[in-house]
């Protein structure tokens, strides 16, 4: 029995370990984002007139560079709550 109680605290205390380092993957969206936004301010600001082509194409961008970010969410939620691999443990 305390071996079962050692193997599930191991497990819970990897995933909690995991669901962590997944969430260190919503730095990198943000600062692609940060760094895009600038970007297309100082082209519309040397090119007024293409505003709506350069606004189209950074909220395409950050859109995609946000599934990124999304996606590392929900493996951490899956992880810390659904937990698949609780199931694994012999009992």
């Amino acid at each position: 029995m305390d071996l079962e109680i050692l193997a599930r605290a191991l497990v819970l205390m990897g995933s909690a370990i995991g669901a962590g380092l997944a969430m260190i993957a919503g730095i990198g969206p943000g600062i692609g984002e940060g760094y895009a936004v600038g970007k297309a301010c100082e082209a519309i600001g040397r090119q007024p007139e293409s505003s709506g082509a350069v606004t189209r194409t950074m909220f395409v961008g950050c859109a995609v560079a946000e599934s990124t970010g999304i996606y590392a969410f929900v493996v951490s939620l899956i992880i810390m709550f659904i937990n698949p691999f609780i199931d694994m443990i012999a009992k």
